[in-house]
């Protein structure tokens, strides 16, 4: 039996991937510790995995005004990353013990490539660590970082150089404070200004990248090392999920509709977002399910709070979304005709990814959404048999891969041999 801490800070589509792994971890005999916010202890909990609560909220962030001007800075990296450090920073210190105190008594730790904070802790531990992407964030000539589509102007070397360009701003805008983490409260050795581990004392022991998405979505490039693999997507499903009457007497009522929803992304005018929304799916001629208050719903429009996207998107005749890496992969995997109306971030990233294979028309920015617009692209997922055809072939691919068995695999291998 090993115990494994898995960091899943930010939104549910960052934690839900890392429940889904953590409960088959548990189930195979290891103990296994969720460092998440404490937002999701109901979901954690019912996957009987062990929470080390974050303090830091990612809605409340996100409803802030620093969140908002987060979310208006689209896919610039230092607009983004240098948001996150405006956030962060005023509550980095306590945030860093909380997420050293979770790791205590670890034999292995997970975690998202921001920060390294499975490396600084693996390192302090002397234990191994492994790093978990939602998105190709490791360096390649194949393609550009998501967040700097341009790169790919400047050929194999830009694409290849992006990634190291991210990297960078991310460490230079998180050395002011993970410095002194290092040598103040793990008595380790400051990072130089390039943010590369000093070659005297050696690089700490560490693991493999799990990349958990699909290779039917995003092809592996061929100069991807070994220790980078490629699991599949890790879905969380609920299987035991009943829907409400109400839901269910809607969807019984008509033809399938259309989910509109943008996840945790907070509009700055949510009712005038609702109003275009709903005069979206008017000009379309199709029926919608979508996020928000139960009071408002409707003859033809149904508004939800919380249903389970591995129950609903299956029985949708197209969704539209945000473009997280998650959502993405719970619409395709469904078989559902995707629209991506993204925010900030990977999101664009995801609906041009989206509208490449076929699985749907390309991506209408959210700031730009209006309601003709929206109509059209509701038009072109719901009535163009190229695209239904496409996301259909899409779903068959995704839906015969096991991520979270390829996952364990590659960290059993590691547990055994040390990460070495």
């Amino acid at each position: 039996m090993s115990r494994i801490v898995i960091f899943a800070a930010g939104s549910r589509g960052d934690v839900q991937p890392c429940v889904a792994l953590g409960r088959a971890l548990q189930e195979q005999g290891d103990e296994v510790r969720l460092v998440a916010s404490a937002r999701y202890a109901p979901l954690t909990a019912a996957a009987g995995l062990e929470l080390a609560p974050l303090t830091a909220d990612p809605t409340d962030i996100l409803e802030s005004d620093a969140g908002r001007e987060l979310l208006a800075g689209g896919r610039n990296p230092v607009k983004f990353l240098s948001g996150f450090r405006r956030i962060l920073g005023p509550m980095a210190e306590r945030l860093l013990a909380e997420c050293s105190d979770a790791c205590k008594g670890a034999d292995l730790i997970l975690g998202p490539t921001f920060c390294y904070l499975p490396m600084h802790l693996g390192e302090h531990l002397r234990i191994p660590w492994g790093l978990i992407n939602f998105q190709p964030s490791q360096p390649t000539s194949a393609f550009p970082h998501p967040f700097v589509p341009q790169a790919r102007l400047l050929g194999r070397g830009g694409n290849r150089i992006s990634y190291l360009a991210v990297e960078q701003i991310a460490w230079q805008l998180s050395r002011p404070f993970i410095n002194p983490w290092r040598t103040e409260a793990l008595g380790l050795k400051r990072l130089p200004l390039h943010g590369r581990l000093p070659r005297g004392g050696g690089p700490p022991r560490g693991g493999p990248v799990l990349a958990c998405f699909s290779p039917a979505v995003v092809a592996r490039p061929k100069d991807w090392p070994s220790h980078i693999t490629m699991t599949g997507y890790w879905f969380l499903d609920e299987n035991g999920w009943e829907p409400p009457k109400d839901l269910a007497d809607f969807l019984a009522a008509g033809p399938p509709p259309v989910y509109v929803g943008f996840g945790s992304m907070v509009p700055e005018d949510p009712e005038l977002t609702g109003l275009t929304i709903r005069a979206a799916l008017r000009l379309a001629g199709v029926r919608g399910v979508v996020q928000g208050d139960p009071d408002t719903s409707d003859e033809h429009v149904h508004a939800v709070r919380d249903v389970p996207h591995s129950w609903l998107f299956p029985r949708m005749a197209a969704v539209v979304h945000h473009g997280g890496a998650g959502t993405t992969a719970a619409g395709l995997r469904a078989g559902a005709p995707t629209v991506v109306c993204p925010f900030f971030g990977d999101q664009p990233y995801w609906g041009e990814r989206v509208a490449s294979l076929g699985a749907g028309p390309t991506p209408l920015p959210f700031r730009a959404m209006t309601a003709p617009l929206l109509a059209s692209k509701l038009r072109r997922a719901t009535q163009d048999e190229k695209i239904t055809d496409r996301a259909a072939r899409l779903a068959r691919r995704i839906q015969t891969e096991n991520g979270i068995e390829r996952a364990q695999q590659i960290i059993n291998s590691t547990i055994r041999t040390g990460g070495n």
